[in-house]
């Protein structure tokens, strides 16, 4: 029965053990909680109370009842820390006895601490690396080359084993890469176009060295920022600068002028080679047509030579008299041949030239149209010519 039902001995009697009207009143003491909790426990495991005559002596199972309460918290501990869940993202490498066991994929596992030992990475998150330093180049200029490297991890057992501080090795690799690339070529391309194909390369070597290392990490991208000179020298590398812009402008405006000069004299000089090869074209045809003529005159000479002789000497008289202003006049037998002199006509035709004139005065004298020449000075003349 109840110590608080009706009919019951609750006049009597406390939950605590106390009895009403005693010596002991008040809220109940936390040491005699204990001790009843403690016997519970010893009854429970096999222990045994204490009585009223044995209370120096404590339980014979106490003690064991301790020790398997508290194997069972560590034992719920150890079950609580073996127990883990991998990510969708993540990966983890168990080793057992310090030897690799197994990769474990995302999922709730379970290993065996202390015998095990886990490592659990997120292999697929993209991380990033950043580094900035003084370099050399190919033509012996310091400048600051910033850049910044993105990785992940692609194998996380390499990750793991192989290397102590993988991304401390990616640091040192990536130191190596960048001042070997920068140091074999030239602050122009460093500073201007020449960065993308620079990026390329590191991320090239920086993957071989990683690759010969081990390290599990696969390089994504590496961007390289502008590069600059040293705060120190900032102003001399400016005018330096300038200088090979200058020389630039110059070169092309060089260029420029000789890509204009060259074409046009190319062009004159093939001009004279066209020409020259005309003239000794036409040069060796007239002297092939004269000695086809002169083959086709011998020809007509040697079958009637009167007519050939006579028609030459006409052919002759007709360009020679052809370019003077002299007429030859003849007339029928008996007559006086009459030189006449169309002074007007040759007036017109030579301009007033004072040149032509003091010429033309020299080499004739003026008469009257109409006044008669001696006919023995015609016929002098007419034998010159045909002497000629």
């Amino acid at each position: 029965m109840a110590w608080n039902e009706p009919g019951g001995n609750s006049n009597n009697q406390d939950p605590w053990g106390g009895r009403k009207g005693g010596g002991r009143q008040g809220p109940p003491d936390l040491d005699e909680a204990f001790r009843k909790l403690q016997e519970s426990l010893n009854g429970l495991f096999g222990g045994k109370k204490r009585g009223g005559d044995d209370s120096g002596r404590s339980g014979g199972g106490g003690g064991f009842g301790l020790l398997f309460v508290g194997l069972g918290l560590l034992a719920v501990v150890w079950l609580y820390s073996a127990i883990y869940v991998v990510d969708e993202q993540e990966q983890a490498v168990v080793l057992r006895f310090g030897k690799y066991h197994e990769t474990v994929g995302p999922g709730l596992n379970i290993y065996f601490p202390p015998i095990d030992r886990k490592f659990q990475e997120n292999v697929t998150r993209e991380r990033a690396y950043s580094k900035q330093g003084a370099m050399l180049t190919e033509d012996e200029n310091i400048i600051e080359v910033p850049l910044t490297v993105q990785y992940r991890v692609s194998n996380l057992q390499d990750f793991v084993l192989n290397v102590d501080q993988p991304e401390v090795s990616l640091q040192h690799a990536t130191d190596s890469a960048v001042r070997h690339v920068v140091g074999s070529t030239e602050m122009d391309q460093v500073l201007t176009e020449g960065r993308e194909l620079m990026a390329s390369e590191v991320r090239e070597r920086l993957q071989r060295f990683l690759d010969n290392y081990r390290t599990g990490i696969t390089i994504t991208q590496v961007n390289i920022q502008s590069a600059a000179a040293p705060r120190e020298v900032q102003e001399a590398f400016d005018d330096v600068i300038r200088a090979r812009e200058d020389e630039q402008r110059e070169k092309n405006q060089a260029e420029s002028y000789a890509n204009g000069v060259i074409p046009e004299a190319r062009g004159q000089a093939q001009r004279l080679l066209e020409e020259a090869n005309g003239y000794r074209d036409e040069v060796i045809a007239r002297a092939q047509g004269e000695a086809d003529r002169f083959t086709k005159l011998v020809a007509e000479y040697r079958k009637a030579p009167e007519v050939t002789r006579e028609r030459l000497y006409l052919d002759t008289m007709q360009e020679m008299m052809s370019n003077t202003s002299k007429v030859l006049v003849t007339g029928d037998k008996g007559q006086n041949n009459l030189l006449y002199l169309p002074l007007d006509k040759m007036i017109d035709s030579r301009g007033g030239s004072s040149s032509s004139g003091s010429a033309n005065s020299s080499n004739t004298t003026t008469r009257d149209p109409a006044v008669p020449v001696s006919g023995d000075l015609s016929q002098r003349n007419l034998r010159t010519r045909e002497g000629r």
